[in-house]
């Protein structure tokens, strides 16, 4: 004879793992595919930037070289005395355009300095990058490290350590 309450429970404790790990098998094929389609890229002498806001920091977003996955990407906060970053203009009021551009894919152009600064609002020393020159590829790339991410304009939620490793092979 069953007892209700026992199975469910256990079902409510299972299910999310099952649910985990189709999720991340979803996630691991998908950044392959990424994978995949970055080594394709063709050309040097420039970065691939991906702006990553959130409000009150001083870090731009990632930054990786061509042919390099994401995961592998640096956190940076730009140098703009050559040039302003692509959003650059008011932060605070009706004018405010300061991070209109999250998730914007760029080719960027320029140098990483010798230099380190200190976010306080995200509590990070990050590599300053001297910035020369972009252009927009892309306004709408999708996901930046996998799929099941989750954006927060409240804190620095996405890493590359948010990136599973890869399932075993049976």
């Amino acid at each position: 004879m069953m007892t209700s309450g026992k199975y469910p429970a256990l079902a409510a404790a299972v299910l999310p793992l099952l649910t985990q790990c189709d999720t991340t098998r979803r996630d691991l094929e998908a950044v392959a595919q990424q994978n995949a389609e970055i080594s394709k890229e063709q050309g040097d002498g420039y970065y691939v930037g991906r702006r990553y806001y959130i409000p009150n920091t001083r870090f731009w977003g990632y930054i990786r070289p061509p042919r390099t996955p994401w995961v592998r990407a640096n956190l940076v906060i730009m140098d703009e005395s050559m040039l302003l970053a692509p959003d650059r203009g008011p932060e605070t009021g009706d004018a405010a355009v300061y991070g209109k551009d999250n998730n914007f894919e760029y080719k960027i152009y320029g140098k990483y300095t010798d230099r380190q600064a200190y976010d306080p609002n995200s509590n990070q020393r990050l590599d300053v990058f001297l910035l020369t020159g972009y252009r927009l590829v892309n306004s709408r790339p999708g996901w930046l490290f996998k799929p099941s991410e989750r954006y927060s304009t409240k804190e620095v939620s996405l890493r590359p350590a948010i990136v599973p490793k890869p399932l075993p092979e049976h």
